[in-house]
């Protein structure tokens, strides 16, 4: 696939297709978008918001969660707050997450289907890293809403001017329903 990608690539350069997105690294609607990196949302998040090439910052992981206050999504927001003049941030979950009843007991079993040792496992227990936590998703998509909210409102390094509201996006009609 990987291969079929780098093939069309080469066309898409040649025939110059790129010109119709250029934009400056700045979000014109000084908007970001936290949301779920689920394939659905692919076309569907940004159609749904009304936003085109050049207007967000659009920072995606499983289930769109800030899960520390010190992971990569939070330092996204971050840049895209000091570097990048946002002003405003969307939660944006969805519904038929399949971050919703994840687990690390499921991915364990995975894990060591497909060739990673127990002790790999227990090393990576000793660092400090809890794979219950790291790897668990939520069972309740508007209380992981608020919770991702009310983590980026209360960050230490989050300005108090900086508005973020949250929302679940339905999968397949792009129906947002606000979550207070």
């Amino acid at each position: 696939m990987i291969d079929q990608i780098i093939e069309f690539n080469k066309s898409f350069v040649a025939s110059k297709s790129y010109e119709k997105y250029l934009t400056s690294k700045y979000p014109d609607k000084k908007l970001a978008v936290l949301s779920c990196m689920d394939t659905r949302l692919t076309e569907l998040l940004p159609a749904a918001l009304g936003l085109k090439n050049g207007d967000a910052k659009i920072i995606k992981n499983a289930g769109g969660l800030v899960i520390s206050p010190f992971d990569s999504a939070m330092r996204s927001l971050i840049v895209a707050i000091y570097e990048l003049g946002v002003e405003e941030i969307m939660v944006v979950a969805h519904s038929h997450c399949g971050a919703c009843h994840m687990s690390y007991e499921h991915f364990h079993h995975e894990m060591i289907a497909r060739g990673v040792k127990e002790e790999t496992l227990d090393t990576i227990r000793k660092c400090g890293v809890d794979l219950n936590h790291w790897l668990e998703g939520f069972k309740d998509t508007p209380e992981s809403v608020r919770k991702t909210v009310v983590t980026i409102k209360t960050h230490p390094l989050v300005p108090a001017d900086i508005v973020v509201r949250g929302f679940i996006i339905d999968s397949e009609t792009g129906e947002l329903e606000e979550i207070e």
